[in-house]
């Protein structure tokens, strides 16, 4: 035996000896870097932009919980537990409800990717830069994109959708409830109802008003409704929240092409997420740490309320939006009832830069408040109250900091 073991040894011994010179046959060019011989640093900082926003102590234990295989039973509990929370927060019954690996983006990538086709007509309500892009999206399909196109700051009327219904005879409509980059929040009574009487599906954008106003995708006749974690629910980025009706899933069901994502395929997305009847299968890994804090983000919410949370939100910034009245500023949203109660735009004032206000608060209160996004880019300053950050405290902070910028930053007075 002992003979036998040295001979396998020796026969094992040219083989092992090469390979060690093949991995050691070049010098390494690059240097382990300096910085990541450092420990990480983070600033710690009031995030009172338009997301993403901080995460309360729940969420953050959350991320640092162990790792378990993605494909093992408790994960797969806290997937359900996950779903069960969307359901919740968008006030729907759709089985086909689940999370996505990927950010707000990625969830209106699914959507579009599963729903049209090449050659189907897709009518957008573009009054900000989440109109534009999901026409961006659309024309990349294929799609025959009809951009409804309105000044920031504009909303949709149930007659201007209903004359876009009419002549371009969609399969599809996109509005966005929160438009972050204007602060619009867009009335969605009766858009539903609408949209089906001329066999259309409606999408629907929550990504910046989910958890901070009133959303019923089953009562109000949503088919596809998807959201953020890094918003009102105080989670980290990198994953999203999507539901798709009976009709929308019946739509998936009649296609006569693959989506063009196998990533983002919702029937294989249905399946890990136990959105059927069947064993579920792996698919792609899904990102288990982000999903904790995801599941904790969605339980904190659920215990605090869904009424009680859209009143908190409703109550701190109507406060706000007194206190910069006070300093003489102007809310962008002239309509109150337009005005988005998670994201406040504040129309830039006269003579100021407002890269001079957004770096002075950041720089002397640790405070982040941002500029104008696409059509609003210097247009508006926008002030976010999401979730655990929705607090009068926050407002009294960031309205101190914005006083002493005004009084501080250089003006021109021409």
């Amino acid at each position: 035996m002992f003979r036998a073991l040295v001979t396998a040894g020796a026969a094992l011994k040219p083989r092992t000896t090469g390979w060690v010179r093949a991995m050691a046959s070049y010098q390494l060019l690059v240097p382990p870097p300096e910085a990541l011989q450092k420990p990480l640093s983070v600033p710690n900082r009031l995030l009172l932009g338009p997301g993403p926003s901080n995460l309360p102590p729940r969420v953050l234990a959350a991320g640092g919980l162990q790792m378990i295989g993605h494909m093992h039973k408790e994960m797969y509990q806290i997937m359900d537990e996950i779903k069960q929370g969307i359901q919740y927060l968008f006030q729907t019954k759709n089985r086909l409800t689940l999370a996505i690996s990927g950010s707000g983006h990625c969830a209106l990538e699914a959507a579009l990717f599963n729903v049209l086709e090449p050659g189907d007509s897709f009518l957008v309500g573009a009054n900000g830069i989440w109109g534009l892009r999901a026409a961006d999206i659309g024309e990349r399909i294929g799609a025959r994109v009809h951009p409804m196109v309105k000044e920031p700051g504009g909303h949709y009327t149930l007659q201007e959708v209903e004359e876009g219904l009419a002549q371009h005879k969609p399969v599809l409509l996109f509005l966005t409830q929160g438009e972050s980059s204007t602060g619009v929040l867009q009335p969605l009574d009766g858009y539903g109802e609408l949209c089906h009487r001329y066999k259309c599906l409606l999408l629907v954008d929550s990504v910046a008003s989910l958890g901070g106003t009133p959303i019923y995708m089953d009562q109000q006749g949503i088919d596809i409704l998807y959201s953020g974690s890094q918003k009102v629910l105080n989670a980290p980025p990198g994953t999203s929240l999507i539901s798709f009706s009976d009709q929308a899933r019946n739509k998936i069901d009649a296609r006569k092409t693959k989506p063009c994502s196998f990533y983002l395929d919702m029937k294989w997305l249905a399946n890990i997420w136990g959105c059927e009847d069947q064993p579920r299968m792996y698919h792609h890994t899904t990102p288990v740490i982000s999903l904790y804090s995801l599941r904790e983000s969605l339980a904190v919410l659920a215990q605090q309320g869904l009424e009680n949370s859209w009143r908190q939100h409703r109550e701190v910034t109507a406060y706000l939006h007194g206190c910069l009245q006070g300093l003489g500023l102007q809310l962008f949203v002239k309509d109150p009832a337009l005005r988005l109660p998670t994201v406040t735009t504040v129309a830039v004032p006269a003579g100021y830069d407002w890269r001079d206000i957004v770096s002075y608060v950041m720089n002397h209160f640790d405070i982040e408040i941002t500029g104008g996004l696409g059509p609003s880019v210097g247009k508006v300053l926008r002030i976010g109250l999401l979730g655990c950050n929705a607090t009068r405290e926050n407002v009294d902070r960031v309205v101190e900091a914005l006083k002493e910028a005004l009084q501080r930053c250089p003006r021109n007075k021409l």
